[in-house]
């Protein structure tokens, strides 16, 4: 069962997969999200890296959908999301395959790292819209050599989906979390 830290990291990432903001997922506000992630330059239509980032996107819609629409009205609210949430941790290729398309997606420079930059537009196709990242980076890059490498990102990645500990990075690799203060702790 989802903790309450848990519940409130995911809070933020449910608002930015419900593009219209009626509370709800449907398949159409993954469609949008495919649609932002096709923005980066490396992610147009036709790309082999635009099939595989559509692929996991819209992989994740079906398989919330079979586990989380108990109901079966085809659309997903946030307790049905948690329910999906909490089988994370046995799911972990999957979610360690997504970080890999995510990663490739951002690395808009090929250079095999994500850049400060390169980051911050990472968070905002997450979630649509302008957020300042700085001080959030500095915390996610482990050993400080100012990128994320590739182990580094799976990592967080796993940590942001997976953790219940409030004291790991990875929690802060979409953002900060809603109702946080300071970047690396959260209020109670």
């Amino acid at each position: 069962m989802a903790s309450g830290f848990q519940r409130n990291k995911i809070k933020g990432m449910f608002a930015a997969f419900d593009a219209d903001g009626d509370g709800y997922l449907r398949r159409d506000d993954f469609e949008a999200l495919v649609v932002r992630w096709g923005r980066l330059p490396g992610v147009g239509p036709g790309t082999e890296l635009r099939a595989r980032v559509e692929a996991v996107v819209m992989g994740w819609w079906e398989g919330l959908l079979a586990v989380g629409d108990a109901n079966n009205d085809g659309s997903v609210d946030f307790d049905e999301l948690v329910v999906l949430v909490d089988r994370l941790p046995s799911m972990r290729e999957s979610v360690t395959a997504t970080a890999d398309a995510i990663f490739d997606a951002v690395d808009e420079n090929g250079d095999g790292r994500i850049s400060r930059s390169e980051h911050r537009r990472l968070i905002e196709t997450w979630h649509g819209q302008s957020i300042d990242t700085d001080e959030v980076f500095d915390l996610l890059d482990l050993d400080g050599d100012g990128h994320l490498s590739r182990p580094e990102f799976a990592v967080l990645w796993s940590q942001f989906w997976i953790s219940d500990d409030p004291a790991e990075p990875g929690n802060l690799v979409c953002g900060r979390i809603p109702h946080q203060g300071n970047a690396s702790t959260v209020e109670a």
